[in-house]
């Protein structure tokens, strides 16, 4: 997903955090990465990397790599932890106060509709959890010997779980999910950029009945909820929400005759961005952006996905995810 001053600053694609896109992903970071591991594999013995990543049984490896971790933190002494500490960008704690972003996190639950159910995720998702469902490189996620990975994108985690409600669900249904918590993200933006930051998200699932008529729905229940958010928290900062369609004619007629016409007076904080690339190829249609300050700082993103279809193997379902960076929320809303 997207950076202030707890450390973030920029958009996606070149920002110093990231909200959830595709366009995020670094693909510098990602070939660098991978000419170093290259390299690292070719002064293994051999037959080493095939063990490794292919003929070992999970758990084999797991009870491996556990191992090594523990005898590699039998090696670390009080002073390496206090070193790391002041200079792992992994580590190092927010700038941001505690008590103004959880208070700014309060009104979000407050204000969001009765129909999305709050979930508490765990700091862990599923090895593969982003790149099973997203063009996206594992480089730019923290993964743990266990088999899991630190939840990086909460917008991913909630379609998993999104996915398994659906399932329990008659068609007729839908799932509204909302998550808060902070995330942890590999690629270095450069000093002063945050590794981990905090997103309030959103996920809504439900099974296509024709004409983008449920695209719509999931649209506008997302975007009502961000407009009024925007109206109650930062109106004198000209917050806007830029909405771009990709080459779904279907779809933009219902932006126009459906969607727009729904959200009421709050309908002038929208703008059209149909010059807008980043994210195309993640987001499947539609793609949304969250600004503030005449578009100059980016607070949130979101769009359409396959998510939910590609994990309950339904080609029906329909997904939309957004979400917004609460931290540099906060630091909009000024001193009240």
């Amino acid at each position: 997903m997207t950076r202030t001053s707890s450390g973030q600053t920029g958009t996606r694609g070149g920002k110093s955090f990231s909200l959830p896109a595709g366009a995020c992903d670094s693909g510098q970071m990602a070939d660098n990465e991978d000419r170093a591991g290259e390299w690292v594999w070719r002064g293994v013995p051999p037959g080493t990397r095939e063990a490794l990543t292919r003929d070992l049984p999970p758990a084999d490896l797991q009870t491996l790599l556990i191992a090594v971790a523990r005898a590699r933190a039998g090696q670390v002494t009080p002073a390496g932890v206090l070193r790391r500490w002041q200079h792992d960008r992994f580590v190092r704690p927010a700038t941001a106060d505690p008590r103004r972003v959880a208070a700014v996190e309060a009104r979000l639950w407050h204000m969001l509709p009765a129909e999305f159910t709050g979930v508490e995720l765990s700091p862990v998702a599923p090895l593969g959890t982003c790149t099973a469902v997203a063009p996206l490189s594992q480089n730019r996620v923290v993964t743990t010997v266990r088999g899991t990975e630190v939840v990086s994108d909460s917008t991913n985690a909630l379609a998993v779980e999104a996915a398994v409600r659906r399932r329990g669900q008659p068609k007729t249904g839908r799932t509204d999910l909302a998550a808060c918590q902070r995330q942890l993200r590999a690629q270095d933006f450069g000093p002063g950029a945050a590794a981990h930051f905090r997103l309030f998200a959103l996920v809504s699932s439900a099974r296509d009945t024709g004409s983008c008529r449920t695209e719509a729905s999931l649209i506008t229940r997302h975007l009502a909820y961000w407009l009024d958010v925007l109206a109650a928290l930062i109106p004198a900062r000209e917050p806007r929400v830029e909405l771009t369609v990709f080459d779904h004619p279907v779809l933009a007629e219902r932006l126009a005759d459906t969607i727009r016409p729904g959200l009421g007076e709050h309908a002038a904080f929208l703008l059209d961005n149909p010059e807008r690339t980043r994210g195309r190829g993640y987001y499947g249609g539609f793609a949304l952006r969250i600004t503030a300050a005449q578009g100059t700082v980016e607070l949130g993103d979101g769009g359409l996905t396959t998510w939910t279809a590609q994990l309950t193997q339904d080609a029906k379902e329909r997904c939309l995810v957004s979400c917004i960076a609460t931290e540099r929320l906060t630091a909009l809303c000024g001193d009240g």
